[in-house]
């Protein structure tokens, strides 16, 4: 599969890999041309944090968006309803 032709990319930050996973990895995707980017982090509530972005096709780097805890909803890339206190 083709980088460009995926529409979103979800990471999951674990210990010893939180550089790789916020600072290098969403580069490479945005480089690739990969439209929305999230990553989910461990909180101390134990609820997941969802960092959302979206691709600045221009300059080829993410602008942050929203960020989620308890319930994620999202309009973009697709309508869509996570409930992240749900096992």
């Amino acid at each position: 599969m083709r980088p460009d032709s995926i529409l979103l990319v979800g990471e999951v930050v674990s210990p010893g890999s939180e550089t790789t996973d916020r600072v290098f990895k969403p580069e490479q995707h945005a480089r690739a041309g990969i439209q929305f980017y999230w990553r989910v982090e461990p909180s101390a509530t134990g609820v997941p944090l969802v960092y959302t972005y979206v691709l600045d096709p221009a300059a080829r780097t993410y602008r942050v968006g929203d960020v989620h805890t308890g319930v994620v909803e999202a309009v973009a890339p697709f309508p869509m309803k996570i409930d992240l206190t749900q096992p």
